[in-house]
């Protein structure tokens, strides 16, 4: 039975793909820095210690694993961005690689591929080119902190390659789940029959089901001609307009009113955080599709659907 180690394994993605990989028979590894604090590990799922601060991992867990997909960074919107937030989402993310990096090269061990985590915070607010096709993994980074958090993330373990082991970053969308993340927020004025759409709503967000992001890993892990950037975003992107209404009809479907947040409001509240939220990205799944990868929910609609009969 192969190995996996997963990294951030704890998170939104991160525990839905443990569950998934040991569906299909893989042993699963997450490391954390508190063994005993992690909880009760499930079947087909253990343990190990890692500590980026202190440059340690488990080596008798990396000497038995076969794949390690690394996820690990601290989440970009769980703060306001203050210089010392900025330094934490950076160096959460460039340390935890380097650590992998320096682990696999000073131990022997028998890692066939890393599959690493990136965003499409990569790409810049649209230009004429990317509105139509949508950007391209060959797209440079933008200047700004997203774009820089990203690019030093890639280049962080980026030295896998040189190591011999098949490198696979995935540049995710607005991974859309019930168990965290975005989709919460955005249903949250529901409640009160309110659908917020952000600024203009004209914007559009890259999105992906979490099923999709989970089985993108899985299929990135399985097949060896998977290597390289891909976009991990559904093929058919929205603005932020249709994905808030969307959610609106499927999970009020007798009553919502549709309120725009002013952009000045948000950039009050969030701060530099704003930009992304009112930026919009195109970003295109072509190079994805070309792998054979089949997306469950490739639609909005689809994928909302499945959330609220979930």
């Amino acid at each position: 039975m192969p190995t996996v180690i997963i990294t951030g394994g704890t998170g939104t993605i991160g525990k839905r793909l443990a569950a998934l990989l040991v569906e299909n028979n893989y042993a699963v590894i997450i490391l954390t820095r508190n063994v005993e604090k992690a909880g009760t590990p499930g079947k087909g799922i253990a343990y190990a210690k890692w500590d980026m601060a202190k440059n340690e991992i488990d080596n008798a867990a990396l000497a038995k694993t076969d794949f390690i997909i690394h996820l690990a960074g601290a989440n970009v919107a769980g703060g306001r961005w203050t210089e010392k937030r900025k330094q934490e989402i950076i160096e959460s993310r460039t340390k935890s690689s380097a650590l992998l990096v320096k682990a696999l090269r000073e131990n022997t061990n028998r890692v066939k591929a890393v599959i690493s985590a990136s965003a499409t915070g990569w790409y810049g607010p649209d230009a004429s080119a990317s509105a139509v096709g949508g950007f391209t993994e060959d797209a440079p980074a933008d200047a700004d902190f997203l774009g820089e958090t990203c690019r030093l993330w890639e280049e962080s373990i980026k030295p896998m390659d040189a190591l011999g082991k098949r490198l696979v970053i995935l540049r995710t969308g607005i991974v859309l789940s019930n168990d965290g993340g975005a989709y919460i927020e955005f249903k949250k004025p529901l409640k009160a029959g309110a659908a917020t759409i952000m600024g203009n709503g004209r914007q559009v967000a890259p999105w992906i089901h979490v099923d999709d992001i989970c089985g993108l890993y899985l299929y990135a892990l399985e097949h060896e001609n998977v290597r390289g950037v891909y976009n991990a975003v559904a093929p058919n992107p929205v603005s932020n307009k249709v994905l808030i209404t969307t959610i609106a009809k499927k999970v009020n479907s007798h009553f919502y009113i549709p309120v725009h947040a002013p952009a000045f409001a948000l950039k009050l509240a969030l701060g530099e955080m704003s930009v992304e939220i009112l930026k919009s990205v195109t970003v295109s799944a072509a190079k994805t599709l070309s792998t054979g990868f089949d997306y469950l929910y490739p639609r909005i609609d689809e994928a909302v659907e499945a959330l609220v009969n979930e």
